[in-house]
């Protein structure tokens, strides 16, 4: 059978997880920063810096949302060819007539190709 949906699906959520994770952190940095009372010309390039790293940060987080939404989307798709490929082994079964080039193995993707006679 193609595709681990499950282990797919805990990937893409964990994916997210750490798109949550990424952004707390550059939150964190920036009230840090910002809570430190520190004021002067090194403060403000500090400040300055610790905005861009947040703003980097928060980029990858979204690569990380960006991921875990393919990767849902490629899960779907699986599922779904998954399910076409059941389909046509029990309408098979249901014909009791094999295809002329012998039957797929069970759950494999030539059954989404494969003629059936008499369906």
């Amino acid at each position: 059978m193609y595709g681990e949906t499950e282990l797919m699906r805990r990937r893409a959520a964990e994916l997210r997880e750490q798109g949550l994770e990424i952004r707390a952190l550059a939150d964190r940095l920036v009230a840090r920063t910002e809570a430190v009372g520190w004021t002067g010309r090194a403060a403000d390039g500090l400040a300055a810096r610790i905005r861009e790293r947040s703003t980097d940060l928060r980029e990858v987080a979204a690569r990380h949302d960006a991921a875990a939404d393919a990767l849902a989307a490629h899960v779907a798709e699986v599922e779904r060819l998954q399910e076409a490929i059941a389909v046509a082994e029990r309408r098979a079964d249901r014909t009791g007539d094999a295809p002329s080039s012998g039957s797929p193995p069970a759950g494999h993707k030539d059954w989404l190709t494969v003629e059936i006679p008499g369906s």
